[in-house]
């Protein structure tokens, strides 16, 4: 075996290793950014806890077709970057969407992805970027929690005055 295939089967199991601990998965066609977008989108990833990695179309649907996700020929063409949110499914197309949206880019789009183990449209991945993060449904849980366990000390500690008062 050649030294060339050798290193393509070693880059293809470590793509299918990310696509297993994946949520999801984002396609963006990025030609046409220039180098500073580019760095500027790969920190926003980082922070986020998302993985932006420039892969080979073939080597990725060798990948995906191995976890057994078929299906992605159309996706798969041109300059494509993939975004692997490994956290929670929004986080990726969340930053890619709101880094669109931001510097108001024509030359960066979402084109589609994987979701569930699915193949996804660029309409999914779209509404999936607009649904709230993991983050944001904790604090939402949370103060729905706590706002009937405030209003019950607010009660108790009026009717508390009343009897002091009293």
């Amino acid at each position: 075996m050649s030294k060339n295939r050798e290193l393509k089967e070693q880059v293809v199991s470590e793509i299918v290793e990310k696509v297993k601990g994946a949520e999801s998965i984002a396609v963006v066609s990025y030609s046409g950014l220039t180098v500073e977008q580019v760095t500027n989108l790969r920190k926003q990833c980082r922070e986020k806890d998302v993985q932006y990695c420039v892969l080979k179309n073939r080597l990725v649907k060798l990948a995906l077709n191995e976890v057994g996700i078929e299906g992605v020929d159309d996706l798969l063409n041109g300059p494509n970057a993939f975004v692997f949110s490994m956290k929670d499914a929004v986080s990726g197309p969340k930053v890619i969407s709101d880094f669109i949206e931001k510097n108001k880019l024509q030359s960066l789009k979402m084109t589609g992805g994987v979701f569930e183990g699915k193949v996804a449209d660029e309409k999914t991945m779209q509404t999936l970027a607009k649904m709230p993060g993991r983050e944001e449904l904790l604090a939402t849980l949370v103060g729905c929690l706590q706002s009937p366990i405030s209003g019950l000390v607010a009660v108790l500690d009026q009717i508390a005055e009343k009897k002091e008062a009293a």
